[in-house]
């Protein structure tokens, strides 16, 4: 069953999930970061290409010829994906198909455009009998 882990409480949703990311890329760990809002994947994308300021980490979009063989990929919709280990949700409401996953991470900020339905997935997944692991990110994931 998908394990699903909420990392709460963090200042800035994309960095949070940047620094995340840089740690999944340490520990090999693919990922498809489900990021349907076009701002907000631009964002992440100048992020992974310019912290920290003397390397970047490998990512692409899922429509990307190098999707296979990419780490991270970004991802506006998730039916024709790479790989399903890891999905990152950066969206604000439940990821389409996210059981195919093994892990879904959900990262939250403070603002209440993101928590409030946050609070709506969590208590669906928890209605469904899913393992969820919380905790706070507000000093850094």
């Amino acid at each position: 069953m998908t394990q699903i882990e909420f990392l709460h409480d963090a200042p800035d949703r994309v960095a949070a999930a940047a620094e995340w990311l840089r740690g999944a890329c340490r520990r090999r760990q693919p990922v498809v970061v489900f990021v349907p809002e076009r701002q907000m994947a631009e964002q992440l994308d100048r992020l992974l290409w310019t912290q920290p300021a003397t390397g970047f980490f490998p990512h692409c979009h899922a429509e990307s010829p190098l999707a296979a063989e990419t780490p991270v990929v970004l991802a506006d919709k998730l039916d024709q994906l790479p790989h399903d280990r890891c999905l990152l949700n950066l969206a604000n409401e439940l990821p389409p198909e996210f059981s195919r996953f093994e892990e879904v991470i959900e990262i939250i900020s403070t603002a209440d455009a993101v928590r409030l339905p946050a609070r709506e997935r969590f208590k669906f997944y928890r209605e469904r009998g899913y393992a969820i692991n919380a905790r706070s990110v507000a000093t850094g994931v």
